[in-house]
């Protein structure tokens, strides 16, 4: 049975102890001494399981987001270098808006 980090991190250190029996790999070696963060650790090594959970946004077009975000960092950074500051609170809220939309978005 094919294991993900999720799957393995909500086992207890005896269901990943038992796993780790099964497994024949040198990372996974003196298993029964090892807590659970370095139990984890090896079997995500020797199963060759990425070690962080993947996020994916959906329900907007990230890129489209990604480049405007761009487009207003370019006009923050004119406005920085000017000594007209009083476009700079809109610009950095409308940046703020954008990141928030897509941290809401991810899964």
């Amino acid at each position: 049975m094919p294991f993900t980090y999720h799957d393995l991190k909500e086992k207890t250190v005896a269901q990943l102890r038992e796993i780790a029996k099964d497994v024949d790999h040198e990372a996974v070696k003196g298993a029964t001494q090892m807590n659970k963060d370095h139990l984890l650790k090896a079997l995500c090594s020797a199963l060759k399981i990425d070690m962080h959970e993947h996020h994916q946004v959906v329900g907007v077009d990230k890129t489209a987001i990604k480049a405007k975000i761009r487009e207003l960092k370019k006009k923050r950074d004119e406005i920085l270098a000017s000594q007209d500051r009083t476009q700079l609170h809109g610009v950095l809220r409308q940046i703020h808006r954008l990141k928030r939309t897509m941290r809401r978005a991810m899964v």
